[in-house]
């Protein structure tokens, strides 16, 4: 059993997801209930995820969200999704009830209402942070600065099963209908159950044209450990852009044996757990000397 996520906001995340396999709950479960905790919390979304998040330049919350199982076929994503404050649930029904993989804008809140779940008002989407964000982007064109990206969550369980989860509010003011990397498969998150999952975090309008998260796996099917795959995918990210400076791209991996790795291009923090240990665990890789 071993659990993983994105950028230091994810520990409350991973701490939820090792109570849970312990109890020995399984992976999708996991994942899903521990994203749904931190879309939902408003103080999270000033890391650019679920409520709180920030709006585009039209000033409304519009969320990606993503779930992938190992099992072939199964996976479920929504994008430009309006309303909701937990969109990884919706996700879930998409893989679980409908015959599409992926549903966006409308449709998806649509889809999500059949679903039982409420629509929202934009207002209750907001926070006063992301609200004063907006405000002053529209008075003096000011950018945020501080912040992540996405929210990616990797869950191994006690049967073997793994899933992997992502969620995001997307880049800051990004334009209306804008989706990133993180509800594409093999971009913003990829899982196989004889191998492994990856999840990305980052620019998504660059990360989406390398496939990063499938080639991930892939490289861990060839036998390359979780660390060495996300490796081997930055530095061939970085050749392929022909030495110009790489975009902020983050990369978390998990195998089917518990072993955990991470690449990223920038600062970057990710939160772990696996059978044995005690607590969730803290790294930061690629901090400037």
């Amino acid at each position: 059993m071993a659990a993983v996520g994105t950028w230091s906001f994810s520990h409350s995340a991973v701490e939820r997801m090792r109570r849970m396999l312990l109890d020995g709950q399984n992976a999708t479960d996991v994942v899903e209930t521990a994203m749904a905790e931190v879309e939902d919390d408003v103080d999270t979304g000033r890391h650019i995820v679920g409520r709180g998040g920030f709006p585009n330049f039209k000033g409304v919350v519009e969320c990606d969200a993503a779930i992938m199982e190992g099992v072939p076929g199964r996976f479920g994503a929504v994008a430009a999704l309006k309303g909701i404050a937990q969109p990884c649930c919706v996700a879930r029904k998409v893989m679980d009830r409908s015959p599409h993989s992926l549903l966006v804008g409308e449709g998806a809140e649509s889809f999500a209402q059949e679903q039982g779940f409420i629509s929202e008002p934009n207002k209750n989407m907001l926070s006063d942070h992301s609200a004063t964000a907006y405000q002053e982007f529209l008075e003096k064109n000011k950018t945020v600065k501080d912040g992540h990206d996405t929210l990616g969550l990797i869950a191994l369980d006690l049967s073997g099963n793994i899933t992997v989860g992502v969620s995001t509010s997307g880049a800051p003011f990004k334009s209306p209908g804008r989706v990133g990397d993180s509800p594409l498969p093999g971009c913003g998150l990829y899982a196989d159950h004889t191998v492994g999952a990856a999840a990305a975090t980052g620019d998504g309008d660059k990360i989406m044209c390398y496939c990063p998260s499938f080639h991930v796996v892939q490289l861990m099917r060839q036998g390359l450990s979780p660390n060495e795959a996300c490796h081997a995918v930055l530095a061939d990210i970085k050749r392929r852009i022909s030495g110009d400076k790489c975009f902020e791209i983050g990369l978390i991996s998990l195998n089917i044996k518990g072993e955990v790795g991470a690449a990223s291009s920038v600062a970057f923090p990710y939160t772990f757990w696996k059978q044995g240990m005690d607590s969730v665990k803290e790294l930061v890789i690629n901090q400037p000397k």
